[in-house]
């Protein structure tokens, strides 16, 4: 286009040194040089902000994609749970005992019978327990999981004592549970027969029950009957209805090191836990559905559980709860995984290796995904996801190290702050590219119009060099540090392909820069006929056009929202100290000698000075006035 210019002065017989200058200066006006230090500084300062709300960004780039979220996978322990688990539920033999606040409820337990059973069972949870337990202070310190230090605690609560119990069966082995098998065995030496040795087992329950072949029935060891089964699995199942984390319990006597093969075990009962919801999270996962996010519950817990939480949460926005387990991975096809992964809610039964799956399934299915995690083994989830999210006060250095972002305070609402700010940056940098190429655009259609018609040089070569100092530098950053529109959240989230300008924008800038051209265009043809070409003429369409510019940065603050609005959007005080310092310069450059004779500024009259704010401000009213709703 500048080149086009300067071709179209010369045919029209200006010098060829004039038009060489006034070229050189309309390229270097017209092209947004400051756009990557914008986009970088306000990444930077995005980043700044965040810290202020704790949430850490560790990659600027992660700062943008917040802005794409469109799957949220979220583990179930420590993020959607406070992760303090406790007991309330234990079922023995035929005997379900409600426990509250760490205390049996009623006379049950005082029964030889329940006794017996409830003493075993505490017994084995003792032993089949990695926690460590601390009695010299006033209260019991146990330090493990929160899974274990809950089992531990209602065995000390019930009057166990713990060290006694180690010291009479000393550990040999332990056998932890893994990916194939959800079951946690623990050998010992047997206090009573130092020839044979106590197996103590927790885990799954449907795990546990079929690998026992009897029960404790009053108080005598007798073969587990099918009735027997089905009362155990139906009893598992409307614990875990009712959002419990449940566990089976059982043990056996070998005289065989070898624990993975045992299968001749004890059947002792169940252990219900409850790990409370944190506090506003069915809040914050409102307001990811009204963002259009996607929101993915993973967990370890068995599928009842995992669905009366997911249905407590509403996951699924009033429509049917779909629930996916791992077995269910293991057995489909990879393209077929990740068709129903686009449809799934929760993923029960989940393992660390399964995590990584879920996640590269929804990217197959194009999703832009984050994974939230704490722990060693959510390492690989977090690093594949496109935004790997860790909890900076119970999380792991590992998780931390892998993961783009940290929240330091381990809370959710925390994670919506940050989808926020990272919506608002990316609008916020497409704001400030909408304003330099409406402006800049402008530039060139004013000089181009202004040569072709052959009314003259609207601006001289300073002049547009001073227009492009003034004009894209302040206010653009300002674009760049608005605050978040209120309505942020109820859009979908963009799609990660589309342009940051689409073509839609650009038909908008054109319309915009050329009522900022016409009305400047207006001022300078009244100038020309009171001057005629001079210096007057040159001084009102600069003035004109510099003004309407500093005030265009007004409209570009929202796309659909304008001044007219009962609803307007929130103060930018950078933006009004931006417009506030640059209109001054502006007015110095008409005031301060220096200054005048280097721009060729001509003295102004009042009614000069009521055409130029007339120029200046129509453009803003024009172009508010005409904004998509």
């Amino acid at each position: 286009m500048c080149a086009v210019v300067f071709a179209i002065g010369l045919w029209r017989g200006y010098a060829l040194l004039d038009m060489l200058k006034t070229s050189i200066a309309l390229a270097v006006a017209a092209v947004p040089e400051g756009l990557p230090a914008v986009a970088t500084t306000t990444l930077a300062l995005g980043i700044r902000n965040m810290r202020t709300q704790n949430v850490l960004i560790r990659r600027l780039d992660a700062v943008e994609t917040l802005g794409s979220l469109q799957t949220l996978c979220l583990d179930k322990t420590g993020t959607l749970t406070a992760n303090t688990m406790s007991v309330v539920e234990v079922q023995t033999d035929h005997t379900h005992l409600q426990v509250i606040e760490g205390q049996f409820q009623g006379d049950a337990p005082s029964s030889p019978e329940i006794r017996e059973s409830l003493g075993k069972l505490l017994q084995v949870i003792t032993l089949c327990n990695e926690s460590d337990y601390d009695d010299t202070q006033d209260t019991a310190v146990f330090e493990g999981s929160s899974t274990e230090n809950a089992l531990l605690a209602i065995a000390h609560s019930a009057g166990i004592d713990i060290h006694q119990v180690r010291t009479e069966y000393p550990l040999v082995h332990v056998h932890h549970r893994s990916e194939a098998h959800n079951v946690m065995k623990t050998l010992h030496t047997d206090g009573s027969d130092r020839e044979k040795y106590f197996l103590a087992v927790k885990g799954s329950p449907t795990e546990v029950l079929g690998l026992c072949e009897w029960s404790l029935t009053d108080q005598r060891i007798a073969p587990l009957t099918p009735t027997q089964r089905q009362a155990i699995e139906t009893e598992n199942e409307r614990m875990a209805s009712n959002g419990l984390r449940v566990l089976g319990v059982a043990y056996g006597h070998t005289a065989d090191r070898e624990t993975e093969t045992h299968n001749d075990l004890v059947w002792l009962g169940s252990v219900g836990m409850a790990d409370p919801l944190r506090d506003g999270v069915k809040e914050v996962m409102g307001i990811f559905h009204q963002a259009g996010i996607e929101t993915v519950m993973i967990t370890g817990d068995q599928r009842q559980t995992a669905y009366a939480i997911g249905k407590e949460l509403d996951l699924s926005r009033g429509d049917e709860l779909k629930i996916l387990d791992s077995t269910d991975l293991a057995t489909l096809d990879p393209e077929v995984v990740s068709e129903l992964c686009d449809r799934v809610h929760i993923f029960s039964r989940i393992s660390p290796a399964n995590k990584l799956q879920v996640v590269q399934a929804l990217q197959r299915a194009g999703k832009v995904v984050a994974m939230t995690g704490d722990g060693i083994n959510d390492a690989p989830a977090l690093k594949a996801a496109e935004v790997g999210i860790a909890m900076g006060h119970s999380g792991t250095d590992v998780a931390r190290e892998v993961a783009d972002v940290i929240l330091e305070d381990d809370n959710l609402s925390t994670m919506a702050i940050a989808i926020s700010q990272g919506r608002t940056i990316y609008n916020n940098i497409r704001k400030s590219v909408h304003f330099l190429l409406a402006t800049n655009l402008s530039e060139i259609m004013v000089m181009l119009a202004g040569i072709s018609l052959g009314i003259g040089q609207p601006l001289n070569a300073m002049q547009l060099l001073w227009l492009n100092l003034v004009t894209d530098i302040f206010p653009g950053l300002a674009l760049a540090l608005e605050p978040p529109e209120p309505d942020v959240l109820t859009y979908p989230p963009r799609d990660p392909k589309e342009p940051i300008i689409q073509s839609s924008d650009f038909r908008r800038i054109a319309v915009e820069s050329a009522v900022l051209s016409i009305s400047a265009l207006a001022a300078y043809s009244y100038a020309l006929q009171q001057y005629g070409i001079s210096p007057q003429s040159s001084t009102i369409g600069f003035m004109s056009l510099t003004l309407a510019q500093l005030l265009h940065a007004i409209s570009c603050r929202s796309q659909t929202r304008c001044l007219f609005t009962s609803h307007p959007l929130p103060p930018n005080l950078y933006l009004a100290i931006a417009l506030s310092g640059s209109i001054a310069l502006q007015l110095l450059s008409a005031l301060v000698p220096g200054l005048r004779q280097l721009l060729h500024i001509a003295p102004l009259s009042l009614v000069d000075i009521a055409v130029i704010g007339s120029s200046a401000l129509l453009p803003l009213l024009v172009n508010e006035a005409t904004k998509p709703k």
